[in-house]
């Protein structure tokens, strides 16, 4: 049984300096596959670095929504350039965070069209990043991205019938360990009505520790209980959600031979 870990900041500073026992403790869990997601030029540099050391890793970059402002200008041009020498398998994090009402939303508009435009001219996956945006984040994508290209919305939170606008698009819907915590009855009831070729899982280590770990920082090897939580919801066996959740991951990264 092979996990797939679709969104993970393992070149973050609260992870790297512990990476060599995370990655053991994630090989034990039977986590086959990470995709770190860069978010500066350094977590970059550092995941092209982990991915030559460790086979288990892929990079995905740009720079997320709530830095854009202050390092999207110099930064983008460096994950184009990742883009443009394959050293990347998809774009992202990209999207609209509302939550922070001090960020400049045009500014975090117009870089969220920029990395949409690179994903598609090199037909890559986008990772969308969204909280409280997801009005803007649909009409700008629709308008902005191919139809039927292929798209992720990272560690989603929304609504059952925000859900339902992310699937109606062909996307794909990554759950995290939210989905575990006590109080996510709607988003259970998310897990329950995403079709199992959109499904996706993700630790966004070092964050959002899944329930059974809650205070501590999250990891890879973690990810049991998140597939767990969700097959129970389904009413599958864990096996077949987290055959389906890498079989969907390995196709949408170019991961063939996984």
């Amino acid at each position: 049984m092979n996990l797939f870990d679709s969104h993970a900041h393992l070149s973050s500073a609260a992870v790297l300096p512990e990476i060599a026992v995370i990655m053991e403790r994630a090989r034990k869990a039977h986590v086959t596959n990470i995709l770190n997601i860069c978010t500066d030029p350094k977590t970059l540099e550092e995941g092209l670095a982990l991915e030559m050391r460790f086979s288990e890793i892929k990079n995905a970059g740009a720079t997320p929504p709530h830095d854009v402002e202050e390092e999207g200008e110099e930064a983008f041009f460096i994950f184009q350039k990742a883009v443009e020498e394959n050293k990347l398998v998809a774009v992202g994090e990209t999207g609209l965070d509302y939550h922070y009402q001090n960020l400049d939303r045009e500014v975090q508009k117009r870089f969220f069209i920029r990395y949409l435009h690179l994903a598609a001219h090199f037909r890559l996956p986008v990772i969308f990043h969204c909280r409280e945006a997801f009005l803007d984040l649909f009409a700008i994508a629709d308008q902005e991205y191919p139809k039927g290209a292929p798209a992720i919305l990272h560690c989603f939170t929304g609504s059952l019938e925000e859900a339902e606008k992310v699937l109606h698009r062909g996307w794909h819907l990554s759950l995290s360990g939210i989905v575990t915590f006590k109080k996510s009855e709607e988003l259970r009831e998310v897990a329950k009505i995403v079709p199992l070729n959109q499904l996706l899982v993700e630790t966004d280590t070092p964050y959002l520790a899944p329930q059974g770990y809650r205070g501590k920082q999250n990891e890879p090897a973690f990810l049991q209980e998140t597939l767990l939580c969700i097959a129970d919801m389904k009413g599958l066996s864990m096996e077949e959600v987290t055959a389906n959740t890498h079989r969907n991951a390995s196709s949408l990264f170019g991961l063939k031979n996984c």
